[in-house]
């Protein structure tokens, strides 16, 4: 219980930074806005790393030199990996917030859910029915909350979906090297490099201008340490007690918080048709969840 109440506030908090991200955007450039929100959010998680580090060091029985330089190596290469993706999923993600709306961009997102175990099959991890089916219903809502009368997806819809694919990446990543490595160590390198990557970007195609830094510093701020080191933190704790499949059935409600955090402080409002869109989307990423863990559990039951 307590496990599902820290996968929801982290939800939450994912969900409200949409809103954060939306608003950053009247002030800086989207680059701007990255880097400094992941620099921020990869700094501020140090001093838990270090307390961790000293907690672990306690129960540690000794490591050998050699094998440390070599678990250093892989960290950083693997860091780099999954700092390249997540850049990747970040860039496109701020770009799109210039063009769509809070709500929108949480649910288009959240379609990593569903694209995670179809992207799985070329890593040759098997996809049952129910993740066709989530698919096909989310496909249809994408198509009610996006798609315009003239067949044609928005400029920002678009950067979203394809930042779907990035997430998804991202979670296959992070799901090959998170077991192998010190998880927040690896949190906070993929952060450093995604924040130095989006600075340099920043530094060639945008503007810097501290006063309107200032002025989105509270949105970046929320969105570095709410969203950023908070959030995960969060997570790591929460999921120390709770199954991968339950909890990715927790997160998919990011959405809907992205929703109403819109509505809320932006006064957005979705058309019914998007609504029905939503809805779809969010059948679908809870189907894909549930219809596999469901069909294990009356395989167990049954043997």
């Amino acid at each position: 219980m307590k496990s599902n109440i820290l996968l929801l506030i982290t939800a939450a908090i994912w969900g409200s930074a949409f809103v954060a991200q939306r608003v950053g955007m009247d002030y800086i450039g989207p680059f701007t806005y990255s880097g400094i929100r992941f620099l921020i959010g990869g700094l501020a998680l140090i001093p838990f790393a270090i307390w961790l580090r000293h907690w672990q060091a306690k129960k540690a029985t000794g490591i050998s030199e050699s094998n440390s330089k070599t678990e250093e190596k892989g960290l950083l290469k693997a860091s780099l990996i999954c700092g390249l993706v997540l850049f990747g999923g970040v860039t496109l993600q701020q770009v799109a917030m210039v063009y769509t709306t809070a709500g929108k961009g949480g649910f288009i997102t959240s379609l990593y859910i569903v694209l995670v175990p179809i992207m799985g099959l070329a890593f040759k991890q098997k996809a049952g029915a129910g993740i066709w089916l989530g698919a096909a219903l989310a496909l249809v809502g994408l198509y009610l909350l996006s798609i315009k009368s003239d067949f044609t997806l928005s400029y920002g819809d678009l950067l979203m979906l394809i930042g779907a694919f990035f997430w998804a990446a991202h979670v296959l990543v992070i799901g090959w090297v998170a077991p192998k490595y010190d998880p927040i160590a690896l949190s906070i390198l993929q952060f450093l490099i995604c924040g130095v990557l989006s600075m340099v970007c920043a530094l060639i195609y945008e503007t810097i201008i501290w006063a309107d830094v200032m002025l989105a510093m509270d949105s970046i701020l929320y969105a570095a340490l709410m969203s950023t080191s908070i959030a995960y933190t969060l997570q790591v704790v929460a999921q120390q007690n709770a199954k991968p499949s339950h909890a990715a059935i927790i997160f998919s409600s990011e959405a809907m918080f992205a929703v109403l955090a819109g509505w809320l402080v932006l006064s957005e409002v979705l058309t019914t048709r998007g609504l029905w869109g939503c809805t779809f989307i969010m059948i679908g990423m809870l189907l894909s969840q549930l219809l596999p863990d469901l069909k294990l559990k009356r395989l167990t039951s049954a043997s």
